[in-house]
């Protein structure tokens, strides 16, 4: 799982990089937020299709303790103590800028950095 506040930007980029990237069938990345906006941001939606994914049709969705007990990694950016705590769920955070309010260009780094992270992830782990 990937976490952030709003579940409108970093996480639903990671959560469809992890998607995108992940090499093991049965394993899917979810996102969701500690304060879900009502949508994905505008510049986050416009840069990921430039990637050819398409969020228009995700709706953020509120981070649980029951929806975190599904997961056996959750990666936090920027949700901080926020993020329940489930026993037995490995955390890790990973401090990104939040790509909300920013350029097409900072936005477009803050993607690319994202991506790199995931596919370092998913190397380390085997995912």
């Amino acid at each position: 799982m990937f976490a952030c506040v709003h579940n409108a930007g970093r996480s639903q980029m990671a959560a469809a990089f992890f998607n995108k990237h992940r090499t093991r069938d049965g394993i899917k990345g979810i996102s969701a937020g500690t304060n879900p906006a009502s949508e994905v941001h505008g510049v986050v939606r416009e840069i990921m299709l430039e990637e050819d994914i398409d969020l228009s049709h995700i709706k953020p969705v509120k981070l649980t303790p029951e929806l975190a007990q599904t997961c056996s990694t959750i990666i936090t950016m920027g949700c901080g103590e926020a993020c329940p705590y489930v026993p037995g769920v490995k955390i890790i955070d990973w401090q990104i800028t939040d790509p909300k309010n920013k350029s097409l260009d900072e936005a477009r780094k803050i993607r690319n950095e994202i991506e790199i992270k995931i596919k370092v992830f998913i190397t380390e782990n085997n995912y």
